[in-house]
């Protein structure tokens, strides 16, 4: 998936509005063929989520290594992914970028949150892992993984088993599923650009959701920029008493690899090398930066909550204060189980919509700029997993001193 696929992505996009204005009926019955796009991502999204915990959280191969530099490394990416969603739905909250365009032909009604705190804690655990499976339970869903691959982790005479291989070769194989299905977001994109614009009205709509669109991707881009140059070098600057700017500007090559490529794994030969050339030490980088490209997407999650807040608004949703939480959690949660790979946020971005019942199908209007947001986000998520490697690495020195 490389220049190819980009340029397909764009002309895909370019297409479903020309479609969608110019020859409605027909986009209407091609609409089809994104609704075949959309089931075929929900069918891969949780069984990719729960692998990938698995396996990050396995590759730590003992509980010793895990309290040592994982503990610090999942504390530091939970932190950061939770500020990035919370820097994001402030600024879509600010901006309130689907204001001003109707996405929907009627009412539209949403999951019920438990506007009980202690009920929202209680529907963490789930009674039944295989249910919460079914009813897309996915808060319950990822803290079970979370709390059963620690377990399986902490059990020495098991780290042996074929377990981990299992678990590695189920990544290996949903990868290669989901990258068929992506494979095919071209088409799905023009189908659900078209038949969207067709069922607003045609031509009459392109304006306003063209206006919207250029309102959210001026909100993504402020938080992320907000992200990778005030929190992440406070952060830095807090645990290290360095010049965070300094260290950006020696690792800019793994940013504008990421850029290009829109991949955290493909980039992560070079975020290494120029981590370590850097001064962060080797044995934090080699175990980090891999865990980080995995578990730590604080671009990605950022993305997330704004694109889930922009589609309520759009569709007319008041969101209430547990939704509000919901999303937040379920945007962090989520990302820790963020594949790298281009289009990985669009996987997780169907969780976050179905943890409140916003309608899935209005992933195809952010279609049309996320060719564009990925590779920006994936520079954040990059940037945020060497930051976590220095302080790592400096808290490390200090405690070896």
């Amino acid at each position: 998936m490389g220049r190819h696929f980009l340029l397909f992505m764009v002309a895909g996009v370019v297409l479903g509005f020309v479609l969608g204005a110019l020859f409605p009926s027909f986009s209407l019955s091609f609409a089809v063929v994104g609704e075949f796009f959309l089931k075929a991502l929900k069918m891969v999204v949780l069984p990719l989520i729960v692998v990938s915990i698995a396996g990050a959280i396995l590759n730590m191969e003992s509980i010793e290594r895990f309290k040592r530099i994982g503990l610090r490394a999942l504390l530091y990416y939970t932190t950061t992914t939770a500020l990035a969603v919370l820097t994001g739905l402030l600024v879509v909250v600010l901006f309130k970028p689907g204001i001003g365009v109707s996405l929907s032909g009627g009412e539209v009604k949403v999951k019920e949150v438990a506007f009980s705190f202690k009920e929202l804690l209680l529907s963490l655990i789930p009674e039944n892992f295989f249910k919460a499976l079914v009813n897309f339970n996915v808060l319950a869903v990822i803290v079970a993984t979370i709390l059963f691959s620690l377990a399986v982790l902490s059990v020495e005479w098991r780290r042996e088993l074929l377990l981990k291989q299992v678990i590695a070769e189920l990544d290996a194989s949903l990868m290669k599923l989901t990258s068929w299905i992506i494979k095919t977001a071209p088409v799905g994109v023009c189908s659900l650009i078209a038949g969207k614009i067709a069922s607003l009205g045609g031509a009459s709509a392109l304006k306003p959701i063209l206006y919207s669109l250029s309102k959210y991707v001026l909100t993504v881009l402020t938080g992320l920029s907000i992200h990778a140059l005030i929190t992440l070098p406070l952060l830095y600057l807090l645990f290290t008493r360095k010049n965070p700017y300094s260290l950006i500007a020696k690792v800019r090559d793994a940013l504008i690899t990421a850029f290009a490529t829109a991949s955290s794994s493909a980039t992560l030969p070079i975020t290494i090398t120029v981590a370590t050339d850097a001064g962060i030490k080797r044995q934090v980088a080699q175990f980090t930066l891999p865990l980080g490209a995995t578990v730590n997407m604080d671009g990605t999650a950022l993305y997330e909550a704004v694109a889930a807040v922009f589609l309520a608004q759009a569709y007319g949703i008041e969101l209430s204060l547990p939704q509000y939480l919901v999303i937040f959690l379920t945007a962090t949660l989520a990302a820790i189980g963020a594949a790298g790979i281009p289009e990985a946020g669009l996987i997780t971005m169907v969780l976050v919509l179905e943890s409140v019942g916003i309608p899935v199908e209005g992933i195809g209007i952010i279609l049309a700029v996320d060719w564009f947001l990925d590779r920006c986000r994936t520079a954040i998520n990059v940037l945020g997993d060497i930051i976590g490697a220095a302080i790592i690495s400096a808290s490390l020195e200090e405690e070896e001193k």
